[in-house]
């Protein structure tokens, strides 16, 4: 395979498409959140490689009990956010995550606890907002009739 693997240790804020191999440091039970676009199921877990430790959201119910601890992973065209300072990975669809990767991968207790920071001062991109049903506004015109019900 060509694409460029990144190392947990290079991910930067707003990155897209990342490929990246990680092993399974812990997973969190499955949720279900709130989201723009209606409930969403998301399992949550730290990975990490020999330049430090990230925390990975996946997104869909599919990736639920994939993934066990100390599993290594291959990640496939995940993307990038920030919460609190803090850089995190995301990915979606269980097409995008294989489990049990060649590479060789330090032990979850020899990985070291650094975590990708964003820059000082980072402020994230604002998203423009989606306006739904958005209608042009005509004014209100009253047909006036000139025929008042004269006779002529």
């Amino acid at each position: 395979m060509g694409e460029t693997k990144v190392k947990v240790g290079d991910l930067k804020p707003e990155m897209n498409g990342v490929n990246l191999v990680a092993r399974v440091i812990s997973v969190e039970p499955s949720k279900t959140i709130n989201t723009r676009s209606g409930l969403r199921t998301i399992t949550e877990a730290v990975v990490g490689d020999e330049t430090g430790k990230v925390k990975l959201t996946m997104w869909g119910r599919a990736l639920s009990n994939k993934l066990k601890e100390g599993d290594s992973i291959e990640i496939k065209n995940a993307w990038t956010t920030v919460f609190k300072g803090v850089v995190q990975l995301n990915v979606g669809g269980e097409e995008n995550i294989k489990v049990g990767s060649e590479e060789a991968l330090p032990e979850p207790e020899q990985i070291p606890e650094k975590y990708p920071q964003a820059p000082e001062g980072y402020r994230p991109e604002r998203r423009p907002t989606q306006r739904r049903f958005q209608r042009t506004r005509r004014p209100f015109r009253r047909e006036r009739s000139t025929d008042f019900g004269e006779e002529e």
